[in-house]
This record gives structure tokens, C-alpha cells and sequence, in this order.
């Protein structure tokens, strides 16, 4: 659809209420802002008010047996009078991390496909996608990656502007940050808002929109209320956009057209499918969050650690002592009693046996309990979201062999696989927009758009150099492996060509320390061919292969015929 009018249009549009609440409140586990968690779960901005929201929460199952509200320990307000002392282990923002960084710890290796361009245009393409994902474009996708994971899927919009840097980047844009069009699971529109600063009036929301569809992009400013878009003003009515009214290629409209026939923006899923919002219309290509299903868990573990905490606090000691005890400068001043002082010389005391009449509290201290219930909790809550112990140091630092590592690893790593799946098609579709881009608009030279490309990531654990010296010389020693495949099994990232080159040079540095002629340099050195002194005094051994056995009949053992 095409930017709305001027009128109380409700926005976000309420078919996306739920999806952003669900979205709101897995931000607020990945912030580990616990104003936030207190808001989602049990203060006014609790979206279970919504009555819309209320009746998906039941058919989802979110409420008890008892039909009672699902108990959550951020939803309980404090005791009144006591100090708030709820505690939040940050194992949400934990996961994301982790998540980010088994896809986006190294650069993957792209590559153009030779049969797609001529040898030379694929190799200046190749070189400036190698530019594309330098420090900055490594960076925002990692920074897409970790939001994917919390928020269950991100928009990565292409940008340019000659005035700041050459070539256009990326910019990674949050899920409620953008109304989607599908068309057969695609996304075929977008619209992308922000809230702008508010003027004079506080009560006045203003907000820009940008409608993408492929080949151009449409700008409009409204201002309106909370939860209307309101009328639509000029650029020049609001600072935050009076640059659309002075900005290359947009006519009085508001459109501008981008010259490339496809969407400068891409949709990055986390995982699919999508368990959470079934049966809402347009939420089935959203991607699932790695916190989905695992809130009470966490909710859980929160719970335990402020108990933990709480126990130490009461575990410190306490002493009652009669009034009588306490020394007093005066009526009406207080009283004091000096722990320090050991020997005390009277004590006025109502009852005769002073002994008891102070006493000691020290609760106990369940470290044994609570550090087995946050241990369980936390390996189920990372089982639950796909990752091994291993990656969060639960299994120790341990040295170990590559094979023992993925094997510890071996569900971190099945879900990296996964996420791998909806990683790749995106990445390529965001290098050919910005290869478009880059030669439409920056004047890229030598650069082919129109190129297959195809994406490799490093492997998530490295083999240990020395296990594969050894299987690689066990494999020579047999006689069973070539030079080009023990230099493939070196460098497995390498491709035909370059192995063949190292191949190559390997031989040339084996002929370079080789004498010719003598390829066992028996000797040390000198011309082989040379006679030596007393060269021929000698018969060399098997000189006497081929004579007739009857010669030298009857001479001593070992003796020749003189």
C-alpha cells in the first residue's frame, strides 16, 4: 500500500500489535533493563491490558490450568516499605552474543561465479565486495545478527551519500521499526517509520515514513497523536526533515526515484518457522526468536538468583539485647552498645542470669540449593534456545582436541548450521543491491551487479595443525594422497586454482634444492659425472651380471678368474 493519508489512520497498524508486544517484551529480556521487565510483565504499560492481546495470550496457552494469570516474578509489585531488590542475570543478551559471534566472528569468503562474468570483471567485482565487507560492513552484520536473535529478525536497507563516504553501506534497521508487504512468502514492500523530536507541543507525535517498493521510495511526514498518524505536513514543517525538501531526485510528492529495479531493503530471519504468532495474517516470514518459549525459564532463573541474594542477606548476624544494655547520653539522645568492648564492669539487668539475655540470629545459607536450581535453570534455558554449555564456559576451559570440541559444541553448532540457511540468501541479496547501487549512483567501475555470487563461512572450529601434520604424513608415507590434495586438506578454504599455484611452488622449491642429475646429492656436491681418482680399479657392483656361471669354475669362493 501506498503511504496513507491524511487522517486518524492507527498506527503501528493493529494487525501488528501482538507481533511488536511479543517483539517489546523479548527487548526488554535482551536489554536487561529491569524497569523495562517490571513494565511488560505487571506494570501500566503491560500489553496484557490490551484486550486484543489478553484473548491471544489465553488461546496461546499462556495462562495456568486455573485460568489465572501466568505468575511472573517481574510482574509482582515490591513490598511497600521495603527496598526493591530484584536481581537480573543478563543470559538473554548472553545468547545473542554467542549467536553473533558463531556467524559473524570472521568475514565469510565470497566469491564470484567465472562463468557468470569474463575473468577480468570477476575479479574487480570480487574485489570491491571484499570492500563492501570491510571493517564496517563486517561490523553491521554482526550488529544484525545479535538484534536477529533477540528481536527474531532485522531489515537491512542499502544507503548511499557521496558527500560522506564513496561507496554505499548498510544500515540495520529493528523488526518494529517497519510495516512488510509479502507476496508468496517475499517481501515485496516495506514501510520504514521513526518518531521525530517532538516540538512546542508535547502531545503532538511526529513521524517519517518511507514507503520502499522497487525502483523508487516515497517520503511523507505526519503529525499526529500516540496512536494516530495524523495529517500529513511538508518537509519544511518539522528541522528532522526539512533535508528531504533539498535532497537530489525528490519531486513535490515526496517520491524519488532509485533507478534499480529491486528493493533496497532485505529481510534477515532469525529461524523459520515462526511458532509463536500462528494464525495472525502477514507474521509467517517473520523470523522466531532464540528467547521464544524460554521467558518463564528465564523469569525462573531470575527468581532463584534474587533469592540466592537474599539469603546472604539475611545470613548476616544479628544480636538482640535488652534495652537495658545500651548506653545513653541522655533522655531523648538514643542509645548505643560497643560490639568492640570485651569486658563490661556492670550491667544493670532485670533478670538474674544475664547469660541469656542476649542472643545470636544467623539464618543459613542455601548455596547448595540455589547454585544446583540456577545451574539447572541455566542449562535448560540454553538447551531450549539451541546452544551447548560448552559455549558459555558451564564445561570448563579444559584443553581439547578439535574433535572433542565439536563435539561439546555439536548443538551450538547444529544451530549455527541453521541460522547459516536464512544468513546466506540475505547477505547475497544485500551485496547485489549494493553492487547495483555502487554503479548507479557512485560510479563504480569495473563492478558486474549482474554476477552469481556464492558465500562460504569459515568453520566454527578450527582443526589443530598438528593432528592434521600427522594424518597428512601417515597418508604420504602410504603412498595414498597427492600434492594437490594434502595442500587441499591444508587449505580447504582455497579453491582449484590457488592450490594448484602452491602446488606449483612447492615442486619449483624442490627442484631449486636438488643438483641436477643427482637427486639423492650422493655427491655432496661435486659433478657427478666427474671420474674419481682410482675410478675403474674397481668392478662396480653387478659388473659381472650377465657372465656365464662356468666362468671361474673351481677358483676359491669369492675369487674371480685372474
Amino acid at each position: 500500500m501506498p503511504l496513507p493519508p491524511s487522517g486518524n489512520t492507527p498506527w503501528p497498524p493493529p494487525q501488528l500489535e501482538i507481533p511488536h508486544a511479543d517483539m517489546d517484551m523479548w527487548r526488554a529480556w535482551y536489554s536487561g533493563n529491569t524497569d523495562h521487565l517490571a513494565a511488560v510483565y505487571g506494570g501500566p504499560a503491560n500489553y496484557r491490558a490490551n484486550s486484543t492481546a489478553r484473548a491471544f495470550f489465553e488461546v496461546e496457552q499462556r495462562r495456568n490450568a486455573g485460568q489465572n494469570e501466568l505468575r511472573m516474578f517481574w510482574g509482582q509489585e515490591p513490598t511497600p516499605g521495603q527496598q526493591a531488590a530484584k536481581l537480573h542475570i543478563p543470559i538473554a543478551a548472553d545468547i545473542a552474543e554467542l549467536s553473533a559471534n558463531l556467524l559473524w566472528s570472521e568475514v565469510p569468503q565470497v566469491t564470484v561465479d567465472v562463468d557468470s562474468t569474463d575473468a577480468a570483471t570477476a575479479l574487480t567485482t570480487q574485489a570491491q565486495i571484499g570492500r563492501y565487507l570491510d571493517d564496517r560492513g563486517h561490523a553491521k552484520m554482526r550488529e544484525g545478527a545479535e538484534l536477529t536473535s533477540g528481536l527474531s529478525n532485522v531489515y537491512l536497507r542499502v544507503v548511499w551519500d557521496t558527500t560522506l563516504r564513496p561507496r554505499p553501506w548498510l544500515d540495520v534497521i529493528q523488526p518494529d521499526a517497519v510495516i512488510p508487504e509479502w507476496r508468496w512468502g517475499t517481501l515485496a514492500a516495506a514501510t520504514v517509520w521513526r518518531e521525530l523530536a517532538p516540538l512546542k507541543d508535547a502531545s503532538e507525535v511526529w513521524r517519517l515514513l518511507e514507503y520502499h517498493v522497487p525502483g523508487a521510495i516515497e517520503y511523507g511526514v505526519y503529525k499526529g497523536g500516540a496512536t494516530g498518524l495524523g495529517m500529513r505536513m511538508d518537509f519544511t514543517d518539522h528541522p528532522d526533515s526539512e533535508f528531504l525538501a533539498k535532497m537530489k531526485g525528490v519531486d513535490s510528492e515526496g517520491r524519488q526515484a532509485t533507478g534499480i529495479d529491486r528493493l533496497l531493503i532485505t529481510h534477515l530471519p532469525n529461524v523459520l518457522p515462526n511458532r509463536v504468532w500462528e494464525g495472525i495474517g502477514g507474521t509467517a516470514p517473520l523470523g522466531r526468536s532464540d528467547f521464544a518459549g524460554v521467558e518463564p525459564l528465564m523469569d525462573a532463573l531470575d527468581e532463584s538468583w534474587t533469592s540466592w541474594m537474599r539469603d546472604l542477606r539475611l545470613g548476616k548476624a544479628r544480636i538482640i539485647l535488652p534495652q537495658s544494655m545500651l548506653e545513653t547520653d541522655g533522655p531523648g539522645t538514643g542509645g548505643s552498645f560497643d560490639l568492640e568492648q570485651e569486658v563490661r564492669v556492670a550491667l544493670n539487668m532485670l533478670d538474674e542470669g544475664g547469660k541469656d539475655s542476649i542472643s545470636q540470629i544467623q539464618f543459613n545459607i542455601r548455596v547448595d540449593e540455589h547454585e544446583k536450581t540456577c545451574k539447572a535453570l541455566r542449562l535448560q534455558i540454553l538447551s531450549s534456545a539451541g546452544y551447548s554449555a560448552q559455549g558459555f564456559g558451564e564445561a570448563g576451559t579444559i584443553a581439547a582436541t578439535a574433535t572433542e570440541v565439536v563435539a561439546r559444541k555439536e548443538e551450538s553448532l547444529t544451530t549455527r548450521g541453521t541460522k547459516l540457511l536464512y544468513q546466506r540468501p540475505a547477505l547475497l541479496e544485500v551485496l547485489t543491491t549494493m553492487m547495483m547501487v555502487d554503479v548507479t549512483h557512485c560510479g563504480a567501475k569495473g563492478v558486474d551487479p549482474a554476477a552469481e555470487l556464492t558465500a562460504s563461512w569459515p568453520q566454527a572450529v578450527q582443526p589443530d595443525p598438528e593432528a592434521i601434520a600427522r594424518t597428512l604424513s601417515l597418508l604420504d608415507t602410504a603412498g595414498a594422497i597427492s600434492t594437490f590434495m594434502k595442500v587441499k586438506m591444508r587449505n580447504p578454504e582455497w579453491d582449484d586454482a590457488e592450490v594448484t599455484e602452491e602446488v606449483e611452488r612447492i615442486r619449483e622449491d624442490k627442484r631449486s634444492a636438488m643438483p641436477a642429475g643427482d637427486p639423492f646429492n650422493m655427491s655432496g656436491g661435486q659433478d657427478p659425472n666427474a671420474q674419481q681418482d682410482g675410478e675403474g680399479d674397481t668392478p662396480e657392483a653387478g659388473a659381472d651380471e650377465g657372465q656365464d656361471e662356468t666362468d671361474g669354475a673351481g677358483d676359491e669362493p669369492g675369487l674371480k678368474a685372474a
